[in-house]
């Protein structure tokens, strides 16, 4: 918690304000069982009219000004507690954002949802109740203590007795709690990994008849989720009645402890009165700190889960570079793999091993396999989504750990195996490889992903609304807008990884074409299980279970290249055939 503290820092006021004004109610408050005691002694048995009516009005003006304080003190804690839940919302995703993919694959996307939301919420509420309560009942607690032993040290020893034995119940409580709300959340983060995972997979879900397994499986982590929240429940609801049993017990002591002090002479039935008053502050006071601690309990159980991911730090470190270098666009290779390795985090055994080959700037390279057998994670490095474990990737000559981020994604231009459209324009969208892109610029990128004729048909045209995940549009439409972005950028190297797999071979062969009869020297990555796309390359790399099998031509490797060939016939049986 007190790594998220920094972030109170520009409500210094608010903090002190808060528990200042909470405190000035509560000395109005202790003040209100004394009033009380003078208008019994003097005014009731005295039969002081006159002297009722001005206590009478000295309560009510104890009543407003501290009911001013009490809306000032809330005024400030809430200011205080959602200014820093923003700006700690504001600096975990930057640093969710500032993370590598590794650490991401590590989180999980519900974990970081969770944090994101329902973590914050709860130190926020934790924030805003310490800022009000957590001086002001402590106060209470021992003020009215400290006003008994004014009163009558005799009775005040009841309360000496009492308050040690209420906070043992309360503190001992949040003790054995903490670690369960801590799990509770644990719990949470399953429900909702579930929920997002049924909601994006509800088509598929429905596809194969497979709600119900879906509905028994949810139903089974929120049974789990709802048994600790009850049994942490349970635990914590213990606080009130064993409170009141104690505070109870204590008024039923201190009442007899009064009457005989009474009859004695010793105090007064005003000063009984009293002490009954201090003692029901300190009830109040003590159920107020004890919901206090719960909600203080769950708040650092959420703020160490908070603290867990600002504390993790990317494997990934970047340069900082003044921009690209002249002589970059010099190099004779545009890419370079020099004997590669990448081994996953927490994985077994190698994705990719030895993987050497260099590509010349403006080649097509085609990159064809198996399923699992390391095609995305080869194109994942060059913009450097994962690092090499052994060996390196070098774009323009340069090791792509020598690039500046924004540098090198700005060299790179990717469309990824899923395409993912943003809710907003389709503008917007295409803006996203390049903010400053004209009008004519966005309709070239459009020609050339073979976007056009459907673009142009749509209402608004380049400023047809996008729905959420591009739900409005089928999955080659996505698939062409998602190469339009790319190419909006003007990347001097484009990877498409799978991205056509959505479009029938014509419109695949014309978006192929229209790349290749492009101006500028743009080297191409086309990763595919189509040999249609990849054969007329200028080289093809082969991939088998992570290692490179296969480098050349489309004719070369029909001819050396056994995997190659299995692919290729496979789907051309007929030239099989003759062949054969």
């Amino acid at each position: 918690m007190k790594k998220l503290l920094v972030y109170l820092k520009d409500y210094k006021k608010e903090t002190v304000l808060a528990p200042l004004f909470k405190m000035l109610e509560a000395t109005f408050e202790l003040f209100v069982p004394l009033v009380m005691a003078a208008i019994i002694d003097q005014g009731i048995q005295g039969e002081n009219v006159p002297y009722v009516l001005r206590m009478g009005l000295l309560l009510i003006a104890l009543g407003v000004i501290g009911l001013t304080c009490s809306i000032t003190a809330q005024y400030y804690a809430a200011k205080a507690a959602v200014g820093f839940s923003t700006k700690l919302k504001h600096a975990l995703f930057a640093h969710i954002q500032s993370l590598s993919f590794t650490e991401m694959d590590q989180l999980g996307t519900s974990t970081m949802i969770t944090r994101m939301t329902s973590d914050v919420n709860q130190v926020q509420n934790g924030v805003n109740m310490v800022l009000r309560l957590f001086l002001r009942s402590p106060f209470i607690v021992f003020g009215a203590m400290v006003m008994a032993f004014t009163i009558d040290v005799q009775a005040a020893f009841i309360f000496v007795v009492t308050i040690p034995l209420l906070s043992i119940v309360v503190f001992g409580i949040m003790m054995i709690t903490m670690p369960m709300y801590r799990k509770v959340q644990a719990g949470l983060d399953k429900v909702l990994g579930s929920t997002r995972e049924n909601l994006t997979g509800a088509r598929v879900i429905r596809a194969f008849n497979k709600e119900k397994e879906e509905i028994e499986g949810f139903e089974e982590k929120n049974r789990a989720l709802a048994d600790m929240q009850l049994f942490v429940g349970k635990i914590s609801a213990l606080t009130n009645p064993v409170t009141y049993i104690i505070i109870n017990v204590a008024t039923i002591v201190l009442l007899y402890t009064g009457a005989v002090r009474v009859d004695e002479g010793s105090i007064t039935q005003g000063q009984v009165v009293a002490l009954v008053n201090y003692m029901s502050q300190i009830l109040i006071e003590l159920v107020k700190l004890a919901n206090l601690i719960i909600t203080i309990t769950k708040a650092l159980a959420c703020a160490n889960r908070i603290e867990n991911v600002i504390e993790l730090q990317s494997s990934m470190e970047w340069e900082i570079t003044d921009g690209a270098r002249k002589e970059d666009r010099q190099q004779e290779y545009a890419v370079e793999f020099d004997h590669v390795h990448l081994t996953y985090a927490g994985a077994g055994a190698e994705s990719l091993s030895d993987i050497h080959f260099k590509v010349k700037r403006g080649q097509t390279v085609g990159i064809i396999g198996g399923t699992g057998s390391g095609k995305s994670s080869l194109v994942n490095m060059i913009p450097r989504f994962y690092d090499a474990s052994i060996g390196s990737v070098k774009v323009d000559g340069r090791d792509v750990r020598s690039y500046g981020m924004e540098e090198l994604r700005r060299k790179v231009g990717v469309v990824l195996q899923k395409a993912v459209l943003f809710q907003g324009t389709i503008r917007e969208n295409l803006q996203w490889g390049r903010p400053d892109a004209s009008e004519e610029e966005l309709w070239r990128a459009v020609e050339i992903s073979q976007a056009r004729e459907f673009v142009e048909q749509k209402e608004g045209k380049l400023d047809f609304m996008i729905a959420q995940a591009g739900r409005n549009l089928s999955g080659g439409q996505k698939q062409r807008l998602t190469i339009a972005r790319a190419l909006t950028g003007r990347p001097e190297i484009l990877i498409l990884d799978d991205s056509a797999s959505a479009l029938d071979y014509a419109t695949d062969a014309a978006l192929r074409k229209a790349i290749r009869d492009m101006e500028n020297d743009m080297t191409v990555f086309i990763v595919s299980q189509r040999a249609s796309s990849i054969q007329y390359a200028d080289q093809i790399i082969v991939l088998d279970d992570g290692e490179m099998v296969g480098l050349g031509t489309h004719e070369e490797l029909l001819v050396s290249c056994r995997v190659y060939q299995e692919i290729y016939y496979s789907q051309y049986p007929d030239q099989a055939e003759a062949t054969s």
